[in-house]
């Protein structure tokens, strides 16, 4: 028997099966390294319009988890498809480097006893530490930027242009001193941003505290309830979940159109929101009888009495007074709760009559009488003994509840107030509209991807307080400002004073801020002022990236200002990063520093359970990259609507292991059938291509606008579907499976095979573009395999160009292969029942006759004899579908039934087709004519397919 194997075009490429992605990503980004990829982006890009995604800096404080991964394979997927579709699209990746986590973290390795100075020290050997073992791990992950200059806070340039973005707010009249009630936490020893805090149930003491009305004014409380007198005692009972908090009550708060009993218990009166009467009395396990009812708003500043302290309570009106539980009545301290500071405010009370008896670390002062010296969480106790001593005691029981936590040490918080320095939502700048307006306005003009960020950022905007920018720390930027010591006003000259500063810092770092003599700046005025030592909010350094990045450090922004195309983050950063960078912008600017915002889930495992550590659910990225490889990583992200949560684990990663393997394989495919190809040489023009060929190149164009368009609205998913099912149906269930034939069997240099290849080759230039932004590591390997001369990486180029669309009015038209499609979906059908009932062995064993009307028929009888080809069948006949026998099988497409039988003629040696010709050439007894001819013969002829 002739061995007719070695006549075949078999496919043949050195692009391996396996991807060995492990083993070959390393060394890939040692290719990019060596090239210097990222450098020559940005020289082919100098001449392109500019699109900035703006890098909101991770923490520089441990490993990188799967959520880092996440944001980092999104952002490098939309610079790698915005560089592709002709835009200069740097990355410069950045870093948060200041703040409480790293203090803490010096202070845990090498003691509390170290001076600020070496603190500092420490903290920024720390973070440069940390920041070197992240970079490595992103880089891993195939994300392409300028990572040898990464921006970080804590570079002196960075952390001189954020005293600048703060004189700037100076200057404009948006920063200013107050005492107010902010988020403390005893272990930060700091107030905290409202970012900083989160919720988590917590089991607190309630208490029903009575009031005992003043001697002075029971006359009045009489009269607002319509009585001559009072006949007993009289008290107003609160309901509190905070007892250390009774020490520091200066009033009590009612609603102003709510009704309130004045309620007879036997020895004494007792005031009660109507409402609550039935449920205070039960949990008093009392009975009482309501005497007569008043509205809020009669009781307004009637004095009570402090139940263990020589003072008054006055009452006052209050909108935030609910009826959901308690007594109707609010408990009033100032200085630990913000509606309560709001609320003595507007009564008039002075920041020096506020009491504050708590200290930083959450022991009261020494000097409270009853508790001095005693820490507030354990003090409820001794409040209860003397509240029941003092007979104010009504009622107590514990209730869990969700309460404010630190995010940081899990330890709750509380309302503390403290002078800090504030960013004012509503005071009125030198120079147009308030903070607050300027934000809300800001956020309308934003676009938002999910589109639902936009209302939840509106809403935080227009709820939110003043922002305290100030923090008690020691590794933070200062807050460079000198205080008058007996006014406590801003030195006149404090922006002019702040930008020499800048200039020290810009040299020295923020030391020289801490070590700077008053004298050096103030001369003769230095003993007539205070240096503060206060520092900024984290959140401050990272929101004014915009200011001393963008414009600053890495001057990327556009001609018109530092304003980025897009910022990307967590959903968790409209309180974050995009809040604090919008309020910067803001003030600064007038407008927000990022035209669209968009937003992604968090990751939790398949269970929709939240990852941790103790439930062992976490998925760590060096893992994956060192079993699967980044770029299964990168795919699970692509496929994931990243709008809610976002499923991973092993096996999640193990389905897009599989799916990376049939893209992998489909290109393999493609670049084994382009053997001997040379483009320069072998590429045909759209109208000497087959049929069948033009369509599918037709295809790939139709599908790359789509592609197009996806990427341009971050949709990943849609590119990774449409990617998927394109390799998988119209390529590998359709096109591929056809042409195996023609590309084998036909003349090595014929214009059947050269027609196919030619196909392939402009299918191959579109598909590894597409999948570039993905798919990196492995879109670069397959560069290197395609044919013709090329430049050193898929990411120096634009979307592939070279695809042609079907003419107008060709008779073999989109609608005419959907229609062919169909019926080769029906005949496949049938052939698996047949091969399943061993009625054949293989496809080309069967021949099939078609039962059609008259149009299908009429489609059918314009392939020919080539219709077997398309059917992958060794014969294919088209008959009218009243000639059907009963046996002929239905299908689901309208029109059509069919036959299939087991083919009764030899098998040709070199095709595998059973023809009644094999044998019929005495020189090649054992393969087919149309073999002959294609070995020694003109050649096959093929026009559709």
């Amino acid at each position: 028997m002739t061995d007719y194997k070695a006549t075949l075009n078999l496919p043949d490429t050195a692009f391996p099966m396996k991807a060995g992605l492990p083993q070959r990503e390393p060394q890939i980004l040692q290719r990019w390294d060596s090239i210097g990829l990222y450098g020559k982006l940005r020289e082919i890009g100098k001449d392109r319009p500019k699109f900035v995604l703006h890098d909101g800096p991770p923490y520089a404080n441990g490993k990188i988890h799967i959520g880092h991964a996440l944001n980092k394979i999104l952002k490098d997927m939309i610079i790698r498809s915005k560089t592709l579709s002709g835009f200069d699209a740097p990355y410069v990746p950045g870093w948060d480097c200041h703040g409480l986590p790293i203090e803490h973290k010096v202070e845990v390795t090498h003691g509390k006893h170290l001076t600020p100075d070496q603190t500092r020290e420490l903290c920024r050997a720390y973070a440069a530490e940390q920041i070197e073992g992240q970079k490595s791990e992103f880089i891993r992950l195939g994300v392409l930027g300028d990572w040898d200059n990464p921006y970080k806070t804590m570079n002196f340039a960075n952390e001189a242009g954020e005293i600048r973005a703060l004189a700037e707010m100076v200057k404009q009249g948006f920063v200013f001193k107050g005492l107010k009630p902010v988020n403390w936490c005893f272990d930060c020893g700091s107030a905290l941003a409202e970012a900083e805090v989160e919720y988590a149930d917590k089991t607190s003491q309630t208490l029903d505290v009575a009031f005992p009305i003043s001697d002075a004014d029971s006359a009045k409380l009489a009269a607002a309830f319509g009585l001559a007198e009072l006949s007993k005692p009289a008290a107003m009972v609160i309901w509190t979940t905070t007892p250390w908090t009774i020490p520091a009550n200066q009033g009590l708060s009612v609603h102003a159109e709510f009704s309130y009993a004045l309620v007879d218990i036997g020895d004494r009166l007792l005031v009660l929101a109507e409402e609550l009467v039935p449920a205070c009395l039960q949990r008093y396990g009392r009975e009482g009888q309501v005497i007569a009812t008043a509205t809020g708003a009669a009781l307004e500043l009637i004095n009570f009495r402090h139940p263990f302290y020589d003072r008054l309570s006055p009452v006052y009106l209050a909108d935030y007074v609910e009826l959901g539980a308690g007594t109707g009545i609010v408990h009033t301290s100032p200085s630990y709760g913000e509606d309560d500071f709001v609320t003595c405010k507007r009564y008039g009370m002075h920041n020096d009559e506020i009491l504050a008896p708590v200290q930083s670390n959450g022991v009261y002062v020494p000097d409270l009488e009853f508790f001095g010296g005693q820490f507030i969480f354990k003090v409820g106790p001794a409040i209860i003994d003397k509240l029941r001593e003092v007979d104010a005691l009504m009622h107590t029981e514990n209730i869990k509840h969700s309460y404010m936590h630190c995010w940081r040490h899990k330890t709750p918080l509380i309302y503390r107030a403290t002078a800090q320095w504030f960013v004012g939502m509503d005071r009125e700048p030198h120079n147009g509209e308030p903070l607050r307006a300027r934000a809300l306005k800001a956020v309308e003009e934003t676009k938002f991807v999910p589109a639902w960020g936009q209302a939840r950022l509106h809403a935080m905007i227009a709820n939110r307080p003043d922002w305290c920018i100030s923090r008690q720390r020691n590794w933070g930027v200062p807050i460079p400002f000198f205080l008058n010591r007996q006014t406590g006003e801003l030195h006149p000259r404090t922006v002019e004073l702040m930008e020499e500063v800048a200039q020290r810092v810009e040299q020295q770092g923020i030391e020289a801020w801490f070590k700077l003599d008053s004298a050096e700046l103030l001369g003769d005025e230095a003993d007539q002022y205070e240096k503060i030592a206060d520092t900024l909010d984290v959140w401050f350094d990272s929101g004014t990236t915009h200011w001393h990045v963008l414009r600053g450090s890495h001057d990327i922004g556009h001609a018109t200002g530092p304003r980025a195309d897009l910022y990307l983050e967590g959903s968790d950063q409209h309180r974050g990063w995009f809040h604090s960078s919008l309020l910067t912008g803001c003030a600064i600017d007038g407008h927000a520093p990022y035209r669209e915002l968009l937003t992604h889930g968090f990751t939790v495992d398949e269970n929709g359970r939240k990852m941790s550590k103790s439930l062992g659910n976490t998925i760590e990225p060096d893992k994956v990259n060192n079993t699967l490889g980044a770029d299964i990583m990168r795919l699970w992200v692509s496929a994931t609507d990243y709008s809610g949560e976002m499923a991973v684990s092993d096996q999640i990663l193990q389905r897009s292991a599989d799916a990376y393997r049939r893209i992998r394989n489909t290109a393999r495919f493609l670049l084994s059938n382009l053997s001997g190809f040379d483009p320069a040489r072998d590429l045909l023009q759209p109208e000497q291509m087959i049929a069948l060929d033009r369509w599918a190149v037709d295809r790939t164009l139709l599908l790359q606008r789509e592609l197009q368009e996806h990427y341009g609205e971050y949709r990943f998913w849609n590119v990774y579907s449409k990617v998927h099912n394109f390799c998988v149906q119209e390529l590998g269930g359709f096109y591929l499976d056809i042409i195996k034939d023609r590309q084998y069997t036909t003349g090595a240099n014929s214009v059947a095979r050269r027609s196919c290849q030619t196909a392939l080759y402009h299918i191959s230039e579109a598909l590894v573009r597409w999948i570039a932004p993905i798919l990196a590591f492995t879109a670069d390997e397959l560069w290197q395999y395609l044919p013709g001369e090329r430049n050193e990486s898929v990411m120096l180029n634009t979307w592939y160009e070279g695809l042609a669309e079907l003419p107008e009015g060709l008779e073999l038209d989109r609608a005419y292969w959907d229609r062919v499609m169909a019926v080769k979906a029906a005949v496949n059908k049938e052939l698996e029942n047949q091969r399943a009932a061993k009625v054949i062995g293989g496809n080309l064993q069967a021949e099939v006759t078609l039962f059609a009307a008259d149009d299908l028929s009429a489609d059918l009888h314009k392939l020919g004899d080539e219709l077997r080809f398309v059917l992958i069948t060794s014969a294919a006949s088209v008959l009218p579908l009243a000639d059907a026998p009963a046996e002929a099988v239905a299908t689901e497409v309208e029109g059509l039934k069919l036959s299939v039988v087991k083919s009764g003629h030899a098998k040709c040696g070199r095709c595998w087709h059973f023809r009644a010709d094999v044998g019929s050439h005495p020189e090649h007894p054992e393969i087919c004519t149309r073999c002959v001819d294609n070995l020694s013969g003109n050649g096959e002829v093929r026009h559709y397919a």
